[in-house]
């Protein structure tokens, strides 16, 4: 009976029984709206400390400046770069095939929610703080990451003892943040029972039939990462043919693919890496478990597709420096996304408040949100396996 009452099967249920709730008794789904609004509230109270302690743990586990210039640099560059193109191919996708157009939902008197205006020199200074304490308190992602890199890249500089002790002070609150996370995650059948309850009363059944075309727009962008953009990149940089190397690895992607969370599958990514892969040990030790922290490809892929779709059903028009912000955000909140399942739903909200998209449109795409977050795990592991596989080749 445990089996059958899991967190995604009681996500399933809320999400039938919210959008029968919400068609056949709409006044009583009004009410309990407060129920999403609190479920939203929980996962961003988690995002501003979560990205700060897991951005700047990432950095202390280099080791030391040294390391840092010859391993973290490389490998942080791959990283990025990877993204970064991930990121890109799921905003070309999402805007040409153009999902939850057509499907938009008819706002009481027209209204169309307020979106910020941004210019590139509003981005710009975006990215750099002038106060990090402002910026945590008022959720600015791109100036924390910003920040937290800086910062990290200087505590790496002090003396190995003292900065053992600031490594332990922020592993640990890390891992309680990490332990919060599953908390508010296992809240996720109640949120989501609201959510979409709410949403049915207010517009409709009709506005969940265009997520069929959101979920296959992320798929295709994922696949064409994963078997295209990928192997590319391995052909180009690292020399070797990664349609092999995938078939020597497999194991990896395919367990990330059940268990949905690159934390639960590094030891395993280790192992082939190393034993089937040619990786070595030293390489696969530092790079996999860095790459289980900071590279999402599959997670920031779907978070841009996500936040263009949920534009599209507000009858939001995107201009050219907000889908850039989208980008930015996606790529970089990505390297704070925990290792864990349902922690790319918590970062998406990071990613709509950058432009100013309503955060009550996660109550649209949770319904397929799963299985997609099982198969961008898939993506963002095979990533990490790739850039061990390409590092190796590059460091002394």
């Amino acid at each position: 009976m445990r089996k059958l009452l899991t967190i995604e099967n009681l996500t399933l249920l809320g999400i039938l029984f919210g959008a029968v709730g919400g068609f056949y008794i709409p006044s009583l789904f009004q009410e309990i709206r407060l129920l999403g609004d609190l479920f939203l509230t929980l996962l961003k109270m988690i995002i501003v400390p979560l990205v700060f302690t897991s951005v700047f743990i990432a950095m202390l586990g280099l080791g030391d400046v040294a390391k840092f210039r010859d391993v973290g640099l490389k490998t942080i560059a791959y990283y990025f770069l990877t993204t970064s193109l991930s990121v890109f191919t799921g905003l070309i996708l999402v805007v040409f095939l153009e999902p939850g157009k057509g499907n938009e939902i008819n706002l009481p008197h027209g209204e169309v929610p307020h979106i910020k205006t941004l210019t590139f020199e509003d981005i710009f200074w975006n990215i750099v703080p002038s106060n990090p304490i402002q910026s945590l308190a008022e959720g600015k992602v791109l100036q924390i990451i910003f920040f937290s890199l800086l910062f990290g890249l200087a505590t790496l500089a002090i003396k190995k003892e003292k900065m053992g002790h600031v490594y332990n002070l922020f592993d640990g609150l890390n891992d309680g943040l990490i332990n919060l996370t599953r908390w508010v995650v296992k809240l996720t059948p109640f949120g989501v029972f609201a959510l979409v309850g709410y949403m049915v009363s207010e517009v409709g059944i009709s506005v969940f039939l265009s997520l069929w075309k959101y979920a296959l727009t992320v798929v295709l962008g994922l696949l064409i990462h994963a078997f295209l953009v990928l192997p590319a990149i391995a052909y180009l940089l690292g020399r070797y043919n990664a349609y092999r190397y995938f078939f020597s690895v497999r194991e990896a992607p395919l367990l990330a693919f059940s268990t949905a969370s690159s934390a639960a599958t590094l030891p395993v990514s280790m192992q082939v890496a190393e034993e089937k892969g040619g990786v070595r040990k030293e390489t696969a030790g530092f790079v996999l478990p860095l790459g289980a922290t900071i590279n999402m490809d599959g997670t920031a892929l779907y978070e841009s597709v996500a936040a263009v779709f949920i534009a599209n059903v507000y009858g939001i028009e995107l201009s050219l420096p907000q889908l850039f912000m989208i980008f930015l955000t996606a790529t970089l909140a990505s390297i704070g996304a925990a290792a864990i399942p349902g922690a790319g739903l918590v970062m998406l909200t990071l990613v709509l408040s950058s432009v100013g998209i309503p955060l009550e449109g996660i109550g649209l795409i949770i319904a397929v949100d799963r299985f997609l977050d099982m198969l961008r795990t898939s993506v963002n592991v095979w990533g990490d396996l790739n850039g061990a596989r390409i590092i190796d080749r590059f460091v002394r």
